[in-house]
């Protein structure tokens, strides 16, 4: 057995409708499954456009959490801010900053140069926060 990567990153949200319209209307990103599945729990996956690659899986809790208190906990976190997903890479940090603060987006940190990279930092509708990164070109 080898593992070749991680291919879903699971991104929990408070409302799946308005996550998709975040998703693919402020980020950029297409719909790779929308599907209701017989326990009452929605697989809605998304991708960066153009990407074939790893997804997001936008996920309720209340839907996919063994109890409700867990599910309260999870969603507590996330409307707090208290989640990060991960990294979201770019390859033009300022310029898609613009791109999607324009389309709505909110950023905590504008772009600013970090010994890794070009980062700001990105909030979703649901409270999750992104590092938005461009890393640097290596030669060779």
């Amino acid at each position: 057995m080898v593992i070749t990567g991680i291919s879903i990153v699971s991104v929990w949200v408070l409302d799946q409708d308005r996550a998709k319209a975040f998703y693919t209307e402020q980020l950029g990103c297409t719909v790779t499954n929308d599907l209701q599945l017989e326990n009452g729990m929605r697989w809605l996956t998304v991708r960066p456009a153009g990407s074939t690659g790893q997804e997001l899986l936008l996920i309720d809790p209340d839907h996919s959490m063994l109890d409700p208190e867990t599910a309260a906990q999870v969603r507590a976190l996330v409307a707090r801010g208290a989640l990060s997903p991960g990294v979201m890479a770019t390859t033009d940090c300022r310029g898609d900053h613009a791109l999607i603060q324009a389309r709505g987006a909110e950023f905590l940190q504008e772009p600013e140069e970090r010994p890794y990279g070009v980062e700001a930092i990105l909030r979703d509708d649901s409270g999750n926060w992104y590092s938005f990164t461009e890393r640097p070109q290596l030669d060779g």
